[in-house]
């Protein structure tokens, strides 16, 4: 017996495949619970259907965090900090205030997309990467500058 999957199932597979099996193991666990639904050409329209609508949604947020990415690869910031002897600052600047930076300059950039390995402790010009979207990365300059 053929079901489509409607959620991922260990050892069965990933949501939105075809799979075949026991007909008992269909009719007592997998229908019941909600996990599949029998694979019949009414249920394989709207899989197909409904693959095509995920993908063109994918294809837009794509679209859209390859424009962001345009602009933002040409963006420096500046962030003024309190520094000490040897260039060391007396806090770090992180993800935060790189956000709140970008936000100044009207970009709105999620703070968990900013892909800081650590906080920056030093004075200096750094390479930021951020993570857009999916397969989207773009690397903004950071400069950190004391603060007069």
């Amino acid at each position: 017996m053929e079901v489509i999957l409607q959620q991922d199932v260990d050892k069965l597979g990933k949501m939105g495949e075809v799979v075949r099996v026991k007909p008992g193991y269909a009719r007592n666990y997998l229908l019941p619970r909600g996990l599949a639904l029998l694979a019949d050409s009414k249920n394989l329209r709207v899989l197909e259907h409904q693959k095509r609508m995920v993908a063109s949604r994918r294809a837009k947020v794509k679209k859209a965090a390859e424009d962001v990415a345009q602009t933002l690869a040409n963006v420096a910031i500046e962030i003024p900090a309190r520094a000490g002897e040897e260039d060391r600052l007396f806090g770090s600047v992180t993800n935060i205030d790189v956000q709140a930076k970008l936000a100044e300059r009207g970009f709105d950039v999620d703070r968990k997309k900013i892909l800081l390995e650590s906080p920056i402790k030093a004075l200096g010009q750094y390479s930021v990467p951020l993570n857009l979207g999916p397969d989207v990365r773009v690397e903004i300059k950071v400069t950190v500058v004391r603060e007069e």
